[in-house]
């Protein structure tokens, strides 16, 4: 992948935050949520960004794209350093980048129907779609994912978790953007629609082209979907590589736990990570 030109390159991005430390005096405390983060993202790959609950995955993702102020660092999207951009300029990488959220149905407004929520990125980004091309658009990017015509007026509330994220996913993919970012997209799904969902993106990106950041703290899920694997370790990049080589063979301890604790259905093999989660976890608290 070296001999391509990265579509993103993060170098050393860093976010911090003012808290308050508590206290009857009161005062405050900086804490960094990400720690001088690089990388780079090549046209039509998944990268892979795992990590456990608080390691910084999601305040990194709205780093890059400015949903959250970057402390340090650039962003650079297609030769542009996204923390430099204007007012226009940022409307247009909105469009070339679209984000997946957790909670499906959190993340659609209740009071519009499915065809509404589709077609507004198409209203706000390319607004001289006519009303019926926007109409046969999102007919199209409903069968794409996997939703029924019929379904264009309902409403979220009337769907299940896996049809409201496949909506979310249909109104990511309406204005064809080059990255999307799935910010624990499949975590509130039940094992089978996420794997549903899963496969179907590997087919979309597949088909269309385009990138992925895939953030999660499921590893297991993360190396099925992704070429590549970033681990991110208390807002800190601790492995990067090739998904393959950092599930088989990898270099750092908190790595090690993330595969550890991912259960296997053969309860000796099972018997003996447990044994090797304690040992990794008296490594780490005497490292501590």
């Amino acid at each position: 992948m070296t001999d391509r030109e990265p579509i993103l390159k993060v170098r050393d991005l860093s976010v911090e935050f003012t808290i308050s430390s508590g206290g009857f005096f009161g005062g405050t405390k900086i804490l960094r949520a990400v720690k001088n983060v690089s990388f780079d993202l090549y046209q039509g790959e998944t990268l892979g960004i795992v990590g456990e609950s608080g390691c910084g995955k999601s305040t990194l993702s709205r780093a890059i794209i400015r949903l959250l102020p970057a402390t340090s660092g650039e962003a650079v999207w297609l030769g542009s350093d996204i923390q430099k951009m204007n007012s226009n300029e940022l409307l247009g990488l909105r469009k070339d980048i679209q984000m997946i959220f957790q909670d499906p149905l959190a993340s659609l407004n209740p009071r519009m129907t499915a065809g509404d929520i589709i077609a507004e990125p198409l209203k706000i980004h390319m607004p001289n779609v006519s009303k019926a091309e926007r109409a046969t658009r999102v007919a199209e990017m409903m069968q794409k994912v996997g939703l029924l015509p019929n379904m264009i007026n309902k409403y979220p509330h009337e769907f299940s978790g896996g049809q409201c994220q496949r909506i979310g996913i249909a109104r990511a993919l309406i204005t064809n953007p080059k990255l999307i970012i799935c910010d624990e997209a499949v975590s509130a799904l039940d094992v089978s629609i996420r794997a549903q969902v899963v496969n179907l993106l590997m087919d979309l990106q597949k088909e269309l082209g385009i990138s992925l950041l895939f953030i999660s703290h499921d590893i297991a899920v993360v190396r099925h979907i992704a070429q590549r694997i970033m681990v991110l370790y208390f807002g800190e990049v601790v492995e990067i590589g090739e998904a393959e080589q950092v599930t088989m063979d990898p270099h750092h301890d908190y790595t090690k736990r993330l595969i550890a604790s991912v259960p296997v259905p053969d309860p000796k093999v099972e018997m003996e990570r447990r044994e090797e989660r304690r040992r990794l976890r008296k490594t780490a608290a005497a490292a501590a």
